[in-house]
């Protein structure tokens, strides 16, 4: 008996490790039992989700029972959001309802992340701010080096968005100097720019979009963020479907799903039907075979491949800019997108051709070599596009040996242009058949 015992108890040993391949548990860390304690002095009571370590995406949530279509996720009640009200009620309330011109809702939950992670173990918010992330992977937090490696879209971005971060900081010093009363130490040395730039991305990455009434107090942008203590611990996954909002009838933030989830499983939602790029620049991370995912061509690009000398050229590329056919212009999962052949059957067309580009723009089929030399000219730019995706691939495995204090950052970079390849190799596929076609 005691055998068959000992080999039932080594096969359910094995089931559970089975199941937790995975992701590994990690409820048991003293900063998720702290967190769980902290929520649950709140209100929030949760039995079927648990803090894990997953191969593929990093810390995220495991759900102890399958999870059905239309079941409740997480139901985190209102007292666990950080919003503007939690804010206004704390010790900066008074100095923010006083100060002229107003704040913005960003800076002043900006201004209370870093307080109160200046404040450490006296911090209300402690356990809630030993689970955030130190550091941050969106390009304002990206080195000049890593960043020239973007795609050129997105270098555009990413340097606008370090323009964004760099001009709230300065803009708010005077704010900031304005607290001194409430700290003993400098208040230049606690409202840093780096302080900043982390409480910037703590907000950009992890909140969720709650409207809130105008106050006086703040200035007019919208005031639409909420901090979500666990529940921000849920990862995206462009494949599922949730239902997320804050329910006046259970004064809780709710989410629903649309999917089925096994047990042990992961729990995804999805932020919304965003490309790399976008993921890229807003949360700091890269979805695989992202169905959502595009590769852009810039209007250099488009126009490397045109005659200089064609009379018309300045005129063609007046008509796509006063349609807006300069920008959006793409490459995806299933070749090249209506936007880019129209742009570029209009840039086709012959002289005797041009009267018609307003049925071009519309759609129309003007022509069978109008239609070949578009296809030709697609076919070009995606070569092209390939070309320079494996070249920067290969200067990140480079720099990847060189430098490697920045391997983390490159092999995001590296992420996204791997995907972007896997993009232009099946457009490439696909414009081979359409030109063996025609």
């Amino acid at each position: 008996m005691k055998k068959s015992r000992g080999r039932t108890g080594r096969k359910r040993r094995r089931k559970h490790l089975q199941s937790f391949m995975d992701g590994v548990n990690c409820s048991d860390k003293p900063k998720y039992i702290k967190l769980r304690k902290w929520l649950k002095d709140r209100g929030f009571e949760d039995r079927n989700l648990r803090p894990a370590q997953f191969r593929g995406t990093g810390r995220g949530l495991m759900t102890t029972k399958a999870l059905q279509v239309r079941d409740l996720i997480i139901s985190l009640p209102e007292k666990c959001l950080l919003t503007t009200g939690t804010v206004l009620s704390s010790c900066l309330g008074e100095y923010i309802m006083k100060w002229k011109p107003p704040v913005s809702p960003l800076i002043a939950l900006c201004t209370f992340l870093i307080a109160e992670k200046h404040a450490g173990e006296k911090s209300l918010w402690k356990p809630y701010l030993d689970v955030l992330p130190e550091t941050y992977t969106c390009p304002v937090c990206l080195e000049h080096d890593v960043v020239s490696l973007l795609p050129e879209p997105l270098r555009k971005k990413a340097q606008e968005q370090r323009t964004m971060v760099h001009e709230l900081y300065v803009t708010s010093k005077v704010f900031f100097s304005s607290l001194q009363p409430l700290f003993a130490e400098d208040v230049g040395a606690i409202f840093n720019y780096s302080a900043l730039e982390w409480a910037w991305c703590t907000i950009n990455t992890r909140t969720i979009y709650m409207k809130h009434s105008q106050r006086e107090c703040f200035s007019l942008e919208p005031d639409v963020y909420a901090l979500a203590p666990y529940l921000d611990l849920l990862n995206h996954s462009p494949n599922v479907q949730v239902k997320a909002a804050f329910s006046e009838q259970t004064r809780s933030y709710e989410i629903w799903t649309n999917s089925q989830c096994k047990k042990y499983e992961e729990v995804f939602i999805c932020y919304g039907p965003h490309d790399n790029q976008r993921l890229l620049l807003e949360y700091g991370f890269v979805a695989t075979d992202n169905p959502h995912s595009s590769v852009y061509v810039s209007s250099d690009t488009l126009l490397r491949y045109f005659p200089p000398l064609d009379k018309q050229r300045n005129t063609k590329l007046s008509i796509l800019k006063d349609h807006d056919f300069l920008e959006n212009l793409t490459f995806g999962w299933d070749g090249p997108s209506w936007r880019l052949l129209t742009a570029l059957k209009l840039l086709c067309l012959e002289a005797d051709e041009f009267t018609c580009w307003r049925r071009t723009l519309l759609g129309d089929s003007i022509s069978a070599r109008n239609e070949q030399q578009t296809l030709n000219i697609t076919a070009k730019i995606c070569h092209f596009l390939i070309e320079d995706t494996q070249h920067v691939l290969l200067q990140i495995s480079q720099l990847k040996r060189n430098k490697e204090k920045l391997k983390n950052h490159l092999a995001l970079v590296e992420a996204l242009r791997l995907e972007d390849l896997k993009i232009l190799q099946k457009s490439a596929e696909i414009l081979c058949k359409l030109n063996s076609t025609t």
